[in-house]
C-alpha cells in the first residue's frame, strides 16, 4: 500500500530556516549544535505539529553542511547528494517515518547523519510506553490512543509489549538494588499481598521527615518465616542499619513477627495493626454483635493513656469470654502489641498513622488497580515486574504522613530505649 508522506518546501538562511506547508509560513530558530549533541527535547518543545517539520529541516541542514546545497556546483564539497530514503525515528512516544536525505563521500561511501542517528534512540519511547501502560492503556488499545502526527510505525501490540517488558525489567533491577544506607528511618511497615497465586511481602519505611519510601519486596508461595526473613536480610544487604531501633508496624502475622525478632531481637518494638485486629475479632462474631464489640475496641484504641486503653480491652476480653470464647482469644492474642504506640507515648495524628498498616495498604490498592488490567499472566518475573512498577507508581504519589511533626518525639523514645539496652548489656 502506498504511503503518504509530508512534503515541505524549505530554505536555509543562516540560523533561520523558513518552513512552508500550504499557506502557512513559520520561521523557527534552529539550535543545530544542541540537536547534533543528541537532545531531542529542544525540538519537541517547539510544538507537536511543527516538531516533525523542524526535524526534517534539521536533518537536511546537516546534509547541506556536509554536501553543500542541492543543484549547486561546488568543487570543494566533500560529499555528494544521493537521493533520499524513508526511515524511522522516535518522536513523541512513537516510531514514525520520515523522508531523510542520503549523502555519499568522494569515495562513494555513504556518510552517517548524526542528527538522524540521535533521533533513532528508543529510550524515550520506552519511558512513554511504560507511563501510558501503568496509567491504564493496554497493548491492545495503545495504537488507537497514540495521537498520530504521521502514519504510525512500530506501535503494534507486540512492539509495545516488548518495550514495556524491557522498561519494567530494567526498572525492577534498579529497584531491587536500590541502596538504603542513606535512609534515616523511624518506622518500618511490613505486610503481604496475595498476587496472582503468589505472595508478595512488601516493606515500606518512614524517615525522620515523614516521607515514605518503598524499601523492598520478596516473592513467595506463602507468607512464611523464611520468606519474611529473606526480605529483611535483603534490606540489610542493601544498607539498612540493623543496629538501630525502629518501630515495626505489622499485620499480625506470626511469620513476620518471628522474622523481626530473629533479625532485630526480642526487644524490637512492634505495633500490631489495630484494624487487622478488629477485623479478626469481628470475623468470629455473629452480625448482631459485630457493631457493638467493634465500637468498644475502637473506643479503647482511641484512648490517650496506655493503662486506660489496656484496661478497657481486658474488660472486653472478659465480656467476650461469655459471649464468644474464640473472639475473646483472638482479641487477647497480642493485645499489648496493639497498644505499642500508646506505651511509647506517640501522640496526635502520628499515633493514628502508626497504629495500622494503612500506609502500605494504600500502595496495595494502587497495585490491584493497575494489575487488574492484565488478562494473561505468564511465568518468570512478570508478577514481580508488574508489582515493582505499580509500587513505584504509588511511591511517586506519596505525601508526608499525617503527624510528621511528632516524629522527633518518637525518635527520642527509641533513642533512649537503645541507650538503656546498651547500659544493661554493659
Amino acid at each position: 500500500m502506498k504511503k503518504e508522506y509530508r512534503k515541505m518546501a524549505r530554505k536555509v538562511n543562516g540560523k533561520i530556516r523558513e518552513i512552508k506547508e500550504g499557506q502557512v509560513t513559520i520561521e523557527v530558530p534552529l539550535p543545530i549544535a544542541e540537536v547534533l549533541m543528541g537532545t531531542t527535547e529542544v525540538i519537541e518543545k517547539l510544538g507537536r505539529e511543527i516538531g516533525l517539520m523542524v526535524i526534517s529541516a534539521v536533518i537536511e541542514s546537516e546534509a547541506e553542511q556536509k554536501a553543500g546545497k542541492k543543484n549547486e556546483k561546488n568543487p570543494h564539497r566533500s560529499a555528494n547528494w544521493w537521493g533520499s530514503q524513508i526511515g524511522p525515528i522516535y518522536y513523541d512516544g512513537q516510531k514514525v517515518l520520515i523522508d531523510r536525505p542520503r549523502i555519499r563521500s568522494k569515495e562513494n561511501k555513504e556518510l552517517a547523519l548524526e542528527t538522524y542517528i540521535a533521533l533513532q534512540n528508543p529510550r524515550k519511547m520506552r519511558k512513554t510506553v511504560l507511563k501510558d501502560m501503568v496509567l491504564g492503556i493496554s497493548t491492545r488499545n495503545y495504537e488507537e490512543t497514540v495521537e498520530k502526527l504521521l502514519r504510525g510505525y512500530g506501535i503494534k501490540k507486540s512492539s509495545i509489549s516488548r518495550h514495556f517488558v524491557q522498561a519494567t525489567a530494567a526498572q525492577m533491577r534498579e529497584f531491587l538494588e536500590r541502596s538504603l544506607s542513606g535512609f534515616n528511618l523511624c518506622a518500618i511497615f511490613i505486610d503481604g499481598i496475595e498476587f496472582k497465586g503468589e505472595h508478595l511481602i512488601v516493606a515500606l519505611g518512614i524517615d525522620r521527615t515523614g516521607h515514605k519510601q518503598i524499601l523492598g519486596l520478596w516473592q513467595g508461595a506463602t507468607e512464611n518465616a523464611a520468606i519474611c526473613g529473606n526480605l529483611l536480610e535483603d534490606l540489610q544487604r542493601r544498607g539498612l542499619d540493623t543496629g538501630k531501633d525502629y518501630l515495626f508496624v505489622l499485620d499480625g502475622s506470626r511469620a513476620l513477627r518471628s522474622a523481626v525478632t530473629r533479625m532485630f531481637g526480642k526487644d524490637a518494638e512492634v505495633q500490631r495493626c489495630q484494624q487487622h485486629k478488629r477485623r479478626n475479632v469481628k470475623a468470629h462474631l455473629s452480625p448482631e454483635h459485630q457493631t457493638t464489640i467493634d465500637a468498644r475496641i475502637r473506643a479503647a484504641h482511641n484512648m490517650v493513656n496506655y493503662e486506660d486503653a489496656k484496661k478497657s480491652l481486658e474488660l472486653t476480653v472478659r465480656y467476650l469470654e461469655r459471649l464468644n470464647p474464640s473472639a475473646a482469644r483472638s482479641l487477647a492474642e497480642g493485645l499489648e502489641e496493639t497498644l505499642t504506640v500508646h506505651r511509647l507515648r506517640v501522640d496526635g495524628l502520628l499515633r493514628k498513622t502508626l497504629a495500622s498498616t494503612n500506609p502500605i495498604e494504600s500502595c496495595f490498592s494502587i497495585t490491584r488497580t493497575i494489575t487488574g488490567r492484565v488478562k494473561r499472566w505468564r511465568k518468570g518475573d512478570m508478577v514481580q515486574r508488574w508489582a515493582v512498577t505499580a509500587l513505584l507508581r504509588a511511591e511517586s504519589k506519596f505525601r508526608r504522613v499525617k503527624g510528621y511533626k511528632e516524629i522527633p518525639q518518637l525518635l527520642a523514645v527509641l533513642h533512649n530505649k537503645s541507650i538503656d539496652r546498651k547500659e544493661v548489656a554493659a
